[in-house]
C-alpha cells in the first residue's frame, strides 16, 4: 500500500497536506511547521533546524509499522479500533515515536501526522472518523502482508 502526503499549505504554526491512499484521497493531515527538512539532510542538519513539538517531520519515503502499541495513547477510547497499534513512521531521521493519530489542533501533533479534514483553518476535524478509515484500509494490507509505506512530499 502507498501513502502519499502532499504538503498544501505550510503556515508559521502547521502544516496542512492532502494523503492519497493509492492515489486516491483519502482525507487531509495536520502537522507541525515544515521546515524544510528532507530526509537526505545530515542529522546533524536536522537537528540544527528542528524545534522539539513544532516540527514537521522530514519529506521522503517512510516504511509503516503496525504491530507496535503505542504506551501514550493505548487505552484512548478512539484507539481501542487498533488495540493501541497506532501506525508509527520507521526510520525517521532526528526524529522517534512518529505516529499517524487522533487529533485536532497544532498543540496535539508534537511531530505526528493528524488525520482529519480541513474545515477550519489551521485544524482538522472529523479525526476519529478519518483515522478509523485509514487504520482499517492500512490495517487490511498489513493483513494481506503488504508492506505500507508513506511519501511526504
Amino acid at each position: 500500500m502507498e501513502l502519499k502526503s502532499k504538503r498544501i499549505f505550510k503556515g508559521g504554526l502547521y502544516t496542512i497536506s492532502k494523503l492519497y491512499v493509492n492515489g486516491v484521497y483519502e482525507c487531509d493531515v495536520l502537522e507541525d511547521t515544515d521546515r524544510g527538512l528532507s530526509d537526505s539532510m545530515e542529522l546533524s542538519e536536522i537537528k540544527k533546524v528542528k524545534q522539539y513539538g513544532k516540527t514537521a517531520i522530514p519529506t521522503g519515503t517512510y516504511a509503516i509499522d503496525m504491530d507496535t502499541v503505542s504506551p501514550k495513547f493505548k487505552d484512548r477510547s478512539w484507539a481501542k479500533v487498533c488495540d493501541g497499534k497506532l501506525p508509527r513512521l520507521k526510520n525517521v531521521k532526528g526524529f522517534d515515536g512518529v505516529l499517524i493519530h487522533v487529533g485536532n489542533k497544532p498543540e496535539d501533533t508534537l511531530g505526528c501526522l493528524l488525520t482529519g479534514y480541513n474545515k477550519v483553518k489551521g485544524q482538522v476535524v472529523n479525526s476519529t472518523a478519518a483515522f478509523t478509515k485509514l487504520y482499517e484500509k492500512m490495517k487490511e494490507a498489513h493483513d494481506r502482508g503488504e508492506s505500507i509505506n508513506l511519501t511526504i512530499e
